[in-house]
Formats: C-alpha cells, structure tokens, sequence
C-alpha cells in the first residue's frame, strides 16, 4: 500500500462577517459513575470529540453519520440543550458556549430546532393554536394581526389549513404533525433552525413533501438550516455542504457535489457505496460517475466509552496501517473547500 499522504496544515476554522455560525473543537462526554451512594467516576462517554465547522448565512449544512456517532449530541449543543464539555461556539458573533438559561432566553428568538419525530414533540394536550402560538407567549412577543391569525398565517405559510386551528395532533397524519412543528419554529422568525432527523420517522411518500417544504421556506425567508440526517439521498437533495461523523469526530467536510462525486474518506466512501442507485453502473477508471461497488464493512462500531487510539475508523478500515493505530490524522484541506481527517484518503493521484 502506498505511503500516507502527505498532510498540509491543518486546517482552521475561521469566522467572516458571512458567518452565522462558527463552531470550534465542540467535545462532549457524559461521565459514567457507578455506586448508589458513593458515586465515583468510572468512565467516560466520548460522544463528541473536537468538532469545527462554519454555517455561512442562508447556507444549509447537512451532518451525516451511522446512529451514535454524535450528530443528535452535536444538534443539541448547538442550540444549547445540552452543555458542552469543551469547545466554542460562536453564533452571530457572540460566544454562546456556556451562556446560563436566563441570557440565553432572547437568542431562543434566533436560534430554534426541528424535533426528529413528530408524534412526541407536541403536547396530546394542546390544540395547534396554542402550540404554534407558545413560543410567542413565552417569549411575550406582541403579533400584529393578533395570536389567533398570525398563527393561521403560520399554518397556511406551511401548507396546512388555517381552519385546523382548534384540532389537537392526534387528529393530523405524521406528515401534517412535522409541519405543525416547523410552523412553531418559524414563529420568532429565527436566523437558524436545527434540524434533527426531520424526515426520519415519516413516510417515504411524505419525506419529499417535508424537504421541498424547507428548501422553499429558505428561499423565501433567508433562513440557515443545519440538518442532521442519515440518509445520503436526503442529505444531496438539500445541503450546500455535508459534514460526516463517525463515532463523534468529523471525519471529512465539502461541498454537496464535490463530496458525492469524489469522497475522501473511506468510511465516506462506504456510506456512499450503501446508496441505492437505480442504475447498476459502476463507476469509470478514474473513480468518477456511475455506481460504486458497495463496501461492507467489516465489524461493528466500537463503543464510544473506549474508542480505539488515533484514527478511529481504523478497526474498519481496509486501508488501516501502523500509523493510523498510533498518530491522529488532522482534519487538512486536501482540495479547495474540502476537509479530510485520513491518512490515506481516497480519490487522490496517489490513490488512483
């Protein structure tokens, strides 16, 4: 096998006044005790381990990864949900890390997420009208037109009928529950809208229905999505760029086109060789086109409470060698815009 690349400087992550969101070496690890009156630290949950990455304004970045990676971990540190361990984020300028609940209740206005599944983010209790209209209550915003047609207007902006405004969720399809949420989230207006699994828990049928729903929402109100996902063919569909995880590090970061056409990474190249593909075509000489050959991996993930040293990938790997079991590779910019953490990436002259 060929010698490891070599490595350019590792690339930083800088913020530009077009930046609405800068994230800088966001960890997270949930410590794991043991005793029931003697707590002691047994151990640590590494669920997210040094992640960076900028959204530009009006940009919709897609994060995508096998389940337990650290997407949904990622998600909720954004929005602060959950604290992060270490790190910095940066949203609009303004240094959010470790923001208490107090201050962080004005930028709530700017910053909202969109629930993975539809069915328990709603409260049974509450008829639409209240919960497309709590947002505005908690945060004692005066609409003009009044709560009652504000919220109508909210429901048809999202293809719902103005007239369900007294109807519980039970009474609504998995489909018209999610657009029910994102018409909550849409109420301050927010900057940026977290998106975990927006599309997971619904019918195939109903999925495209959802994302055009987004993709028009964003042209017609300058909104900057970051949508955490599984599924590669929703991810292509509506992200600028795609950012891939694997056992909570970022592994490779490009542009939608750049990223489909030529992956870097191996565990990329895998996730998109699962891709179902409607023409059995495999791909030309020089990596580029048609279907590529699926890979199987081999082995399971290993578990985030003992990840394997250096290159985490490395226990699935084909190319694994020495150095990827004892020296962590960098996240470089091996191409202009796209970021890879591999010692031996894919798709490059040496490679071919």
């Amino acid at each position: 096998m060929s010698a490891p690349q070599s490595q350019p400087e590792t690339a930083s992550v800088s913020s530009s006044p077009d930046t609405l969101l800068s994230v800088t070496g966001l960890t997270k690890h949930f410590p794991v005790n043991r005793g029931i009156i003697f707590r002691r630290r047994v151990g640590l949950v590494r669920s997210v381990d040094d992640v960076s990455f900028d959204v530009a304004r009006g940009e919709t970045l897609g994060v995508v990864g096998e389940s337990g990676c650290g997407k949904t971990t990622t998600a909720r540190m954004l929005v602060r949900l959950i604290e992060p361990t270490d790190g910095q984020i940066l949203f609009d300028g303004r240094d959010i890390t470790h923001l208490r609940a107090g201050a962080m209740r004005p930028l709530r206005r700017e910053v909202q997420m969109i629930f993975q599944d539809p069915y328990s983010s709603l409260n049974p209790r509450h008829t639409v009208g209240a919960i497309v209209g709590a947002p505005w209550r908690l945060q004692k915003v005066k609409t003009e037109k009044g709560t009652k047609r504000s919220v109508q207007d909210l429901l048809e902006l999202v293809g719902l009928n103005p007239e369900h405004y007294n109807r519980y969720p039970h009474e609504f399809s998995g489909g018209q529950r999610q657009r029910i949420g994102i018409a909550r989230t849409l109420a301050l207006r927010p900057k940026l809208i977290v998106a975990d699994e927006p599309v997971s828990a619904l019918d195939v049928s109903i999925q495209a229905q959802v994302i055009n729903l987004l993709a028009d929402l964003q042209s017609e109100l300058g909104l900057t999505y970051v949508i955490i996902a599984h599924d590669l063919s929703v991810i292509r569909h509506v992200a600028n760029r795609v950012a891939v995880m694997y056992l909570g590090n970022l592994v490779e970061l490009a542009d939608r086109t750049e990223l489909y056409e030529r992956p870097r990474h191996p565990y990329t190249v895998a996730l998109l060789s699962a891709v179902p593909s409607p023409e059995p075509v495999r791909r030309t000489a020089d990596g580029r086109g048609g279907r590529r050959d699926r890979i199987r991996l081999v082995g399971d993930v290993p578990s985030p409470l003992n990840p394997p040293p250096a290159c985490r990938f490395h226990t699935r790997c084909w190319k694994a060698q020495d150095v990827c079991r004892t020296v962590p590779p960098p996240l470089a910019e091996l191409a202009p815009g796209h970021m890879v953490a591999c010692h031996f990436p894919e798709n490059t002259p040496a490679s071919n």
